[in-house]
């Protein structure tokens, strides 16, 4: 998807950063839209369907995670979070209700670009692709077949579960809690050990390293990222 075709909504009570972020995505080719509350972004986005939503949690009027849980009632398109709340539990509940990242302010502008793509290219993926591809490593979805550097490798039903959640979600930080609910079951969302010991089992067989992965990335106290 070419950006200069689409619009981003910036929600953001801080002129400065408004114009920042203004300045920094024009010059990338992004037309913006901007709003100072949460009411008045709900209803831009409603009336103007953006590729992408930058969302502040401190706005005048509500805060951020309920803006964030009411554009998730139908909105699909990335939601990247920019606050100066910088908290384990504001970034989990943020991702839980549905943000696809979270970076605080200050932030530097090429992080903030990069993580804006790989939002975008996940989010154009439309439904699930039979073959995912990651240099020498090929997911097969529907056989459930694993192959690095063309060889067949041997995992379990659940190993690949929890490889093809992650890959499906390329760029995107996945909390621990969601990760155990989705392939473990409601019953699990407290065993964030039992993941890390299939996440070590994981990253054995697939990465080049498993000491330094450049797939399976652990994103501190918070959960994983798969890529970039």
């Amino acid at each position: 998807m070419n950006p200069e075709n689409d619009t981003s909504l910036i929600i953001d009570d801080e002129v400065q950063i408004r114009r920042l972020l203004e300045i920094t995505l024009s010059a990338n080719g992004y037309k913006i839209s901007e709003a100072s509350t949460g009411k008045e972004g709900l209803t831009k986005a409603a009336i103007n369907h953006p590729v992408l939503v930058i969302l502040d949690l401190g706005l005048p009027d509500t805060d951020g995670l309920e803006v964030l849980r009411k554009l998730r009632e139908w909105y699909q398109k990335p939601i990247i979070i920019l606050s100066v709340r910088n908290s384990e539990d504001d970034i989990i509940k943020a991702l839980d209700h549905g943000a696809n990242d979270y970076l605080t302010k200050p932030f530097r502008t090429g992080e903030l670009l990069a993580r804006i793509r790989v939002a975008i290219r996940q989010s154009n993926a439309t439904g699930d692709k039979p073959l995912l591809t990651f240099g020498s490593l090929t997911i097969d979805l529907a056989n459930h077949i694993v192959r690095k550097d063309d060889e067949i490798v041997k995992l379990t039903s659940t190993e690949f579960s929890l490889l093809a959640l992650l890959a499906k979600n390329e760029g995107r930080v996945l909390t621990h809690q969601y990760i155990l609910k989705e392939v473990w079951g409601m019953g699990y969302i407290e065993q964030t050990q039992y993941l890390r010991v299939f996440m070590a089992q994981l990253r054995k067989k697939i990465e080049v390293n498993p000491a330094k992965p450049q797939l399976l990335n652990t994103e501190s106290g918070i959960g994983y990222r798969f890529g970039s």
